[in-house]
């Protein structure tokens, strides 16, 4: 399953069943799960473990050193779950130790062509990075969200579950969970409700949402009266207390 002309690090474990494609490089340090594919010229570079079922496509770079100038050369890791598909030329960083030392990135995602993760980035699970899609350090992505072509993401941003963010859309601030973000400057839109749709969200579950949106956009209110007035509101159940804590876990402000 390991063609002859690639190169294997003798420290690298690798389960029976993976494939390694031709002229790629696995170096130390790294684990790779149980039928996980790995095309012809893929790097993976060092101290980078990666699950079950995963498919790495030809050109792309796996765990190299974060592009950070405070990166000294320590041990630091790039962890990957299972079942993600990482399309041609996507690149992915380890983090830095000043970071705290770990770029994560969970299961069933799909990155497509030339999408960039940076150091101590943490991506849940299903999201799904369009072509060129960039997210600078720190940055945090939660479970289900998209982010649109030539998206780019300011640095220590968090993005919300089951948010969107457009195409040649430029993140400055935090998006919340089920929030729209688009345009050039960007700008927030409406609730992803085709989204929660097609994730088994019912109609009352969608409406929480888009009367929650209302409160946090059409009141006038600032953000901690916001999250106030959901909090007596959030009895109606979980999908509330979703977005009320990316609110809360917002640092950086979130896009208004």
């Amino acid at each position: 399953m390991i063609d002859p002309s690639a190169r294997i690090d003798p420290t690298a474990e690798l389960a029976d069943d993976v494939t390694v494609g031709p002229w790629s490089i696995i170096g130390p340090n790294v684990r790779v799960g149980a039928g996980t594919r790995i095309e012809a010229h893929v790097i993976v570079r060092s101290h980078t473990r990666i699950g079950r079922n995963n498919r790495i496509f030809q050109y792309a770079s796996v765990g190299e050193d974060p592009a950070d100038k405070k990166y000294q050369g320590e041990e630091t890791w790039l962890e990957i779950g299972d079942d993600n598909v990482f399309r041609e030329g996507v690149t992915l960083h380890r983090g830095t130790g000043i970071g705290g030392g770990l770029t994560s990135i969970g299961s069933d995602n799909l990155m497509m062509p030339y999408v960039h993760v940076a150091h101590d980035c943490l991506v849940g699970s299903h999201t799904v990075f369009a072509n060129n899609v960039g997210i600078s350090g720190h940055v945090q992505v939660a479970d289900w969200a998209i982010l649109g072509g030539y998206a780019g993401v300011n640095q220590f941003l968090k993005i919300g579950a089951h948010a969107m963010v457009g195409g040649m859309t430029h993140i400055t601030n935090d998006v919340p969970a089920y929030v729209i973000v688009s345009g050039n400057p960007a700008a927030v839109r409406s609730i992803n409700a085709i989204g929660m749709e097609r994730r088994g969200f019912d109609k009352d579950a969608i409406k929480a949402v888009r009367d929650a949106f209302k409160i946090i956009y059409k009141r006038g209110l600032n953000l901690q009266e916001a999250i106030e007035r959901l909090e007596a509101k959030s009895t109606e159940g979980e999908v509330l207390q979703v977005l009320i804590d990316s609110l809360e876990a917002s640092e950086k402000g979130i896009h208004r």
